[in-house]
């Protein structure tokens, strides 16, 4: 076919073009522009592939959570918070000379270096010379020793007095002090997670009108995140916070750019809340409480972290002489399903304990390898053996001991609690079964303190104890904390325990440490001064769009925030270039 030919070839170039299709044939026209059309989806699909290959995704800078908390903030102040709200404030709006990384290792944070002498007296910290408070003041040694002088004012009463005790504050410089202890002791690094206050907010007020300034509630600090605005009901008490990243965070600034935190004044209206979408996230419900949520939707997940708290019952052998006997206390022990007892009163949100080192720690681990259906017959094995006879009329347990017969009889004090109440009433019932006589006697917490543990008046105590990151166990089961104020309320005396929870507590060697506790384990596990039922789980509901939450090694709710700056809502493509 001879194509046509054109005299006016100075014509651009595109439009020679057209002009060229537009003389074709049709079939030609037709295939022309087929043949057009691939090399154009060809180049564009080369283009796509290209961009994904080259680029990468980076949490956009963008997103906003919005969570309910039961509790009102009334001191975000780190020298005297002591509730839920304040603590949880506090994380997001103040830094300390330490902090938790995602790992659940305590690292550096406002601090550049931290270096303990040889003997563990001395901690030498030099400070990060970019840390400044929301005001674009900079953080210096004098806001440090500013704060930690008010912890240790006994004025103030500050709940975290007693973790700075003895210690002297010595300033060496804009960005250098020395802490020194009177005593080793190895856990003292969690104390530097404190958040620091600014001296040139509060150098002006005095001992008297500390806890009454207006900087407990409008706090300014230094942490990832600032106050943009507060909502007070008509009684001026703060109904939510509204908070926005500190642009000049030392660290990653916080990708969240909207966090909200929701007060409510109980538990039913936190769930109200969440059921008709007014909060997206919710910390530390009671198990009863998280079947109540709406959860049905599937845009929520329940993450989950062991806490070093460990619920046990303590047997007291000076109020009980049946409990005094090796083979009774074992037999106890022995009946117990620990995961039936979870299921029963923490709706599943518990991890089974079968000694006193939660689980998740570095040491030896018991697990219960016997059938639930077999537990009671062991424990009456276990009592058979140890000389008890079943006295046919009572369906109770007998012994001789110390020349009198002795039925193994004894009460549980615990507090007036539900799950308190739930787990009292399944031991109950275990040993009942078991062949022994059991009663609950149950107080309000303050009674409780005063009136049964203080004085040690119980034969068996149901109770709950914190034991923090570090595991120190020594206010629980060293023989020198018998009494009160001290907590070993099992009386526990070993001295071979002693020794090596004298040894925990002062090594700074994490391995000489984690050896003298598993020590300390097996000499309580050949005792049974006491049965340890189980660790309860922190739970957290969270949107699923949130990404990069962790809670590795939390030991606190609040510390859920520890690296909150790591979290984001969305996610945006770029290329390496242009990564920021």
């Amino acid at each position: 076919m001879k194509l046509p030919t054109y005299q006016h070839s100075k014509l651009p170039l595109i439009d020679r073009l057209f002009t060229y299709i537009r003389a074709l044939p049709l079939s030609d026209k037709f295939l022309f522009t087929l043949a057009l059309f691939a090399v154009f989806a060809s180049a564009l699909w080369s283009m796509v592939v290209f961009n994904d290959q080259m680029s990468i995704n980076i949490p956009a800078e963008e997103g906003v959570l919005t969570e309910g908390i039961v509790g009102t903030p009334r001191f975000v102040n780190p020298v005297l918070a002591a509730t839920r709200a304040d603590r949880d404030l506090d994380e997001l709006i103040y830094a300390g000379l330490a902090r938790l990384d995602i790992e659940g290792n305590i690292v550096p944070d406002i601090a550049e270096s931290i270096t303990i002498s040889d003997d563990g007296l001395v901690y030498n910290v030099i400070l990060r010379p970019d840390v400044v408070f929301h005001d674009g003041v900079a953080l210096t040694s004098e806001d440090i020793a500013f704060t930690i002088s008010h912890i240790q004012d006994p004025v103030l009463a500050s709940p975290l007095r007693a973790s700075w005790d003895g210690v002297t504050v010595e300033v060496l410089g804009t960005h250098e002090l020395n802490f020194v202890l009177k005593t080793a002791y190895a856990p003292f690094i969690e104390n530097l997670t404190v958040g620091i206050l600014p001296r040139h907010i509060w150098k002006d007020a005095g001992v008297e009108e500390f806890p009454f300034s207006q900087n407990n509630s409008e706090p300014v600090g230094a942490g990832p995140y600032k106050i943009r605005s507060v909502a007070r009901d008509a009684s001026g008490i703060p109904e939510s916070y509204v908070l926005v990243p500190h642009e000049s965070f030392h660290r990653n600034v916080p990708k969240i750019q909207i966090l909200t935190l929701n007060f409510y004044t109980n538990e039913m209206k936190l769930i109200d809340a969440f059921n008709t979408n007014a909060i997206d996230s919710i910390a530390g419900l009671s198990p009863e409480a998280i079947n109540k949520l709406n959860l049905t939707d599937d845009k929520h997940e329940i993450a989950t972290a062991v806490l070093p708290r460990t619920f046990a019952v303590f047997f007291n052998q000076n109020k009980s002489s049946a409990l005094r006997d090796d083979s009774a206390r074992a037999a106890l022990d022995a009946t117990i399903d620990r995961d039936e007892l979870i299921d029963t009163a923490l709706n599943g949100y518990a991890e089974p304990l079968h000694s006193p080192i939660p689980p998740g720690f570095d040491a030896m681990s018991q697990t219960q390898t016997l059938e639930p259906e077999s537990l009671v017959d062991t424990g009456r094995d276990i009592l058979r053996d140890g000389g008890w006879e079943l006295n046919a009329e009572t369906g109770v347990w007998e012994k001789e001991i110390d020349g009198v017969v002795t039925p193994l009889s004894f009460s549980i004090s615990t507090a007036n609690a539900p799950v308190f109440q739930v787990t009292a009433e399944y031991l109950q019932t275990k040993w009942n079964a078991l062949g022994a006589q059991v009663s609950i006697k149950q107080f309000e917490q303050s009674d409780l303190t005063q009136a049964v543990i203080r004085p040690r008046d119980y034969e068996a105590l149901l109770f709950g104890t914190v034991l923090g990151r570090a595991l120190d166990f020594y206010s629980f089961w060293h023989s020198s904390q018998r009494n009160d104020p001290g907590l070993n309320v099992a009386l526990y005396a070993n001295i071979t325990t002693d020794g090596v929870l004298e040894k925990a507590r002062t090594s700074r060697d994490a391995d000489e440490r984690a050896e003298a506790y598993q020590q300390f384990e097996e000499e309580l596990t050949k005792e049974t001064p006491a049965v340890f039922l189980y660790s309860p789980l922190f739970t957290y509901i969270l949107p699923k769009t949130i990404t990069g939450a962790t809670f590795v090694g939390i030991s606190e709710p609040y510390e859920r925030f520890a690296n909150i700056t790591d979290w984001y809502v969305e996610e945006e493509s770029v290329w390496p270039l242009f990564k920021h």
